[in-house]
C-alpha cells in the first residue's frame, strides 16, 4: 500500500488519521512511514502534531490507534492493583486475557511526575507474546520497576463475571495486590 510519491505535510497527516480510523487494529509507525514514503521519525513528529491538535491518537505497545467516539456500551471497566516481578509479567497478562479481559493500560504513581499511564490494549496471548518480545528486543524497562512492582491496570470485559474470574485467578497467583 506504499505510495510512489512522498506525501507532504498536512496531506500526510490527513492520510495518517484516515488510515488509523479505518484500521480495526493498531498500525505500527514503520507501516505508516512506508505508506507515506517518509522516515519513521517524520511519522513520530506527525503524530505529535496531530495529538497537539487534540486528535485522539494513542500509542500502544501494538502501534498507533485512533480512539473512535463510539464507546462500547456492553463493556465494563475496572481498575485493579497488582504487584509482581518482571519475570511474572507474561503470567499476569496471560491470566487476564485468558479470561476474555482486555488490559487497556498500566498506571504507576511516580514521586516527581505523578501518575504515569502507558497504553497497552492487550487482548490475547499473541499480543502478550509480542509485548514481551518488544520489551526484550528494545531492552526497555517496565513502568512497574519504578514502584517496586506495584502498579494499576485498567481492564475491561463484556461481563462482570469475566472481570471477577480474572481477578480471582490473579489473587490465586499472588499477583493481585492487597495490603495483607
Amino acid at each position: 500500500m506504499s505510495t510512489d510519491k512522498k506525501l507532504l505535510g498536512e496531506k500526510r497527516r490527513e492520510s495518517i488519521i484516515q488510515w488509523l480510523k479505518e484500521s480495526p487494529t493498531p498500525i505500527i509507525g514503520e507501516e505508516l512511514s512506508k505508506r507515506a514514503n517518509v522516515s519513521r521519525q517524520v511519522i513520530v513528529q506527525d503524530i505529535s502534531l496531530l495529538k497537539a491538535k487534540n486528535e485522539p491518537i494513542v500509542a500502544t505497545s501494538q502501534g498507533y490507534i485512533y480512539l473512535q467516539e463510539h464507546p462500547k456500551q456492553d463493556t465494563i471497566s475496572r481498575i485493579i492493583a497488582v504487584k509482581h516481578t518482571s519475570e511474572q509479567t507474561a503470567d499476569e497478562l496471560n491470566i487476564l486475557v485468558d479470561y476474555g479481559v482486555t488490559v487497556k493500560d498500566v498506571i504507576v504513581e511516580h514521586p516527581v511526575y505523578g501518575e504515569i499511564v502507558g497504553s497497552l490494549m492487550i487482548k490475547n496471548r499473541f499480543e502478550v507474546k509480542r509485548f514481551i518480545e518488544k520489551l526484550s528486543e528494545t531492552n526497555a524497562s517496565l513502568l512497574s520497576l519504578l514502584t517496586n512492582g506495584v502498579h494499576l491496570h485498567t481492564i475491561e470485559a463484556d461481563s462482570v463475571e469475566k472481570l471477577d474470574s480474572a481477578c480471582e485467578a490473579l489473587r490465586e497467583a499472588n499477583i493481585l495486590f492487597s495490603d495483607q
